[in-house]
């Protein structure tokens, strides 16, 4: 496209006007680093970002743009227009993201000493050093930061100079781990130490995708989702391979495997409940209630100390340490010794993570704003059952329902209700109880507690059920809660995404986790062979439901990447002011360490 001049207000408008894909504007005076354009032009997160110089808008942001344009009347040599639109988008109450720069620059030159002093400024400073710093997250464990980070890094720029995407590189983990848990159901140790070894190279590939989309500036919906659910994936695949591999050995671990999905899940639907009244909306921001507490305050104390930010860090078990203890375990012990202490592990870290959770919310008194509510409402993932129930609007605090159904519905199994007709009576109080708790908004400062307790709930009573009824079956439970677990973790992705949660229709389909619990109660009471067949029956039906709707939701949201093989070239001279679209601003480069990936 060639360049038009701003002196064209007419022009500017008309190309503005065109259409509603991503277009950006660039001062024809901008100076500073190709990295810094890269960050604008290349992530179609965010429907208008900007750094002095360069704006890029899509969707509404550039038809605002447009009616800004056509407001311009011939502006003076001197006006950076892209700062002046980025200026009024913003005082217009259009969502603009300004990009951080850090060290790197970028800025509009008045006149030719400028333009020297800011070249000079831009030579000075390593863009491609700051473009692999930032590749890596800020705040990893201790294990990723100095086992795998050091080095992964310079994969995923290896991976950008060959043109693999970041989705490439997560399918890449995901069948290293499956091979990893292949070796692992061998039962031998060759095949266990085989399967140490892959779960490390598997997660370096997982944090290599990461710092991949990081590096070349390539974020996808659909990446996103890629990269949460084969985590998940990988490691349950990993505890099946154990499993099998100690079944070798005639030690049926499968009981071991299940609670240790059960412990895990449970624990990050704690984390996502609880960020969701942490997150910002309304009355539910990240310093709800002033400071947080004591629990807040002494958090933050420790976190001015170095070692204890790298301890707490190690101690609540992040994936990176998670992965590492499965596989030193896994390659030195048996599989019943990796699952005591990953399991021992995780409830300690759970415990850890959880009481400062509550500390940090007790000093709360305003209620969270109603989109917090709606997004607890979802993750609780209830059904017709309890929906029912709570049209009655029964006035009981929400955490204390969830508890007493919780209590019921354990302590009827425990006590030898599992396999009788009479154990269907805990499973209609935890339904009545389900209803009570969600009958109000959940936005008081415990109701994040709701949703893990009805996910541990759940989980727990399937294990119960199989392990009591028919161990043989513990293995199609652990199919169920997996396909379950892949439901849950969706919701969440779709909340944190903004996508919304998933349609009624689906969670009335699979019936709601107070319904679920009454179908495997049910089934338990028809019989050790009805449960048994139920639960593969039950398992395949939902994992083929929620896996549908899922990937159709995911693949019907996926935006395309910036074409990202055109080079940036460097500035052009100074002259007055001009409008160019990105067609318009790259030049060829005598090399691909220029390229927008």
């Amino acid at each position: 496209m060639p360049e038009i001049e701003v002196a064209a207000p007419d022009a500017l408008r008309a190309a503005l006007a065109a259409g509603e894909d991503r277009i950006t504007l660039v001062d024809a005076r901008f100076v500073g680093h190709r990295h810094a354009l890269r960050l604008v032009i290349a992530d179609t997160r965010f429907p208008a970002a900007h750094v002095p110089g360069v704006l890029a808008v899509e969707g509404e942001a550039r038809a605002e743009a447009a009616r800004i344009a056509a407001g311009l009347d011939r502006p003076a040599a001197d006006a950076c227009v892209p700062d002046l639109i980025a200026e009024r988008l913003v005082a217009a109450g259009v969502s603009l993201r300004e990009v951080p720069l850090g060290e790197l620059l970028a800025e509009v030159p008045r006149d030719e000493d400028a333009r020297a002093r800011a070249v000079a400024a831009v030579a000075a400073v390593d863009d491609e050093r700051i473009r692999l710093a930032s590749a890596v997250k800020a705040r990893d464990g201790f294990f990723t930061t100095f086992a795998v980070s050091t080095w992964s890094r310079y994969l995923a720029r290896w991976c950008a100079r060959r043109g693999l995407t970041p989705n490439q590189v997560t399918v890449a983990s995901l069948l290293v781990a499956l091979a990893a848990a292949a070796g692992a159901a061998t039962g031998t140790r060759a095949g266990y130490i085989g399967a140490a070894l892959g779960l490390y190279f598997s997660f370096v590939l997982d944090c290599t995708d990461g710092q991949l989309a990081r590096y070349a500036v390539s974020y996808s919906r659909i990446g996103s989702w890629l990269d949460a659910t084969f985590d998940r994936a990988k490691e349950y695949a990993v505890y099946a391979g154990l499993a099998l591999g100690a079944a070798r050995h005639d030690d049926d671990v499968w009981t071991l495997a299940l609670v240790a999905m059960v412990v895990m899940t449970t624990r990050h639907i704690v984390d996502f409940a609880f960020n969701e009244t942490r997150r910002g909306i309304g009355g539910g921001g990240d310093d709800d209630g002033a400071d947080g507490g004591a629990g807040a305050k002494l958090s933050g104390k420790l976190n001015t100390v170095g070692w204890t930010v790298w301890a707490r860090r190690m101690i609540i078990l992040p994936i990176g340490e998670r992965w590492a203890l499965i596989a030193l375990l896994t390659a030195t012990t048996t599989p019943r010794i990796t699952f005591v202490v990953l399991i021992t592990g995780c409830v300690l870290a759970a415990c850890y993570t959880s009481l400062g959770r509550v500390l940090r919310s007790l000093p709360r008194r305003t209620p969270a704003a109603p989109q917090v509510g709606e997004h607890l409402a979802a993750l609780a993932d209830s059904g017709p059952i309890a929906e029912l129930v709570a049209r009655l609007r029964p006035r009981v605090p929400a955490p204390a329902a969830a508890l007493l159904g919780t209590a019921a519905l354990l302590a009827v199994l425990l006590a030898g209700g599992a396999g009788e007709w009479w154990g269907l009576a805990g499973a209609g109080v935890y339904a009545l109880c389900a209803g009570a708790a969600i009958g109000r908004p959940l936005v008081r400062r415990l109701d994040w507690v709701v949703p893990p307790i009805f996910r541990a709930a759940e989980y727990a009573a399937i294990t119960i059920l199989a392990a009591q009824v028919v161990p043989t079956a513990v293995a199609a439970a652990f199919g169920l809660v997996a396909a379950t677990a892949y439901h849950h973790y969706d919701t969440v992705y779709r909340l944190r995404g903004g996508y919304g949660a998933p349609p009624r229709a689906l969670v009335w389909a699979v019936l709601g986790h107070e319904g679920r619990v009454l179908l495997v109660t049910v089934l338990a009471a028809a019989g050790s062979n009805t449960l048994r067949t139920g639960l593969i029956v039950t398992a395949g039906v939902l994992a083929a439901i929620v896996l549908a709707e899922s990937v159709a939701f995911w693949v019907r949201g996926a935006r395309p990447d910036i074409d990202d093989a055109t080079p940036v070239g460097p500035a052009p001279s100074a002259s007055a002011p001009s409008y160019r679209p990105l067609e318009a601003v790259v030049a060829a480069a005598p090399d691909r360490t220029g390229d927008l990936s």
